[in-house]
């Protein structure tokens, strides 16, 4: 299937992923644009980021993971993956995905696990990781993609601000409890 024959990144997709990976106890975060539309950025993308924790053992349970979700995995796929070579980029499956083990931008796996945001069940890394990630790949597409998604940070952090309000904090408008 050409690349133009693909359909977009469906959240669908992430749910198949995340459900097979926490089956086989793979360590991992969606990042990316894909990590970005699942934590509610409004955009599109044709493949979905994972950024794995990078040891033989979690790459292993990759490996099984991917062939259940439908992936075809070769020899040379699965060495690659095992081994957690820096970028795989699969499309001989239900859907393109990319294993990223070591995004641009993004010190190491543990520290980003320690930032990352749950949503419905899916661990995301963090939203200003995935722009770091972006602005440090130097690629001219995630350049583009730069303002947008530090807009969306912008409202995005705001929005959590204020789900961790106390009730009585909203009702009166105030961030601060000493000022009630």
């Amino acid at each position: 299937m050409s690349e133009s024959e693909r359909s977009y990144f469906q959240l669908e997709q992430a749910r198949e992923v995340a459900d097979v990976f926490a089956r086989h106890l793979v360590d991992f975060l969606f990042i990316g644009k894909g990590g970005a539309i699942i934590l509610g950025y409004p955009a599109a993308t044709q493949d979905v980021d994972i950024f794995p924790r990078k040891t033989v053992e979690n790459g292993e349970r990759i490996v099984r993971a991917l062939i259940e979700l439908g992936f075809e995995i070769d020899s040379t796929a699965t060495a690659e993956i095992t081994r957690g070579k820096d970028f795989v980029q699969l499309k001989d499956g239900p859907f393109d995905l990319d294993l990223v083990f070591a995004p641009d931008g993004i010190e190491n796996f543990d520290e980003a696990r320690s930032r990352r945001i749950v949503v419905d069940g899916f661990p995301v890394a963090n939203i200003r990781d995935i722009i770091a990630s972006k602005r440090a790949s130097g690629r001219q597409k995630d350049l583009n993609d730069l303002p947008l998604l530090e807009d969306f940070q912008h409202e995005f952090e705001k929005i959590r601000r204020d789900e961790t309000k106390t009730s009585l904090e909203l009702a009166l408008g105030s961030t601060d409890p000493s000022e009630t």
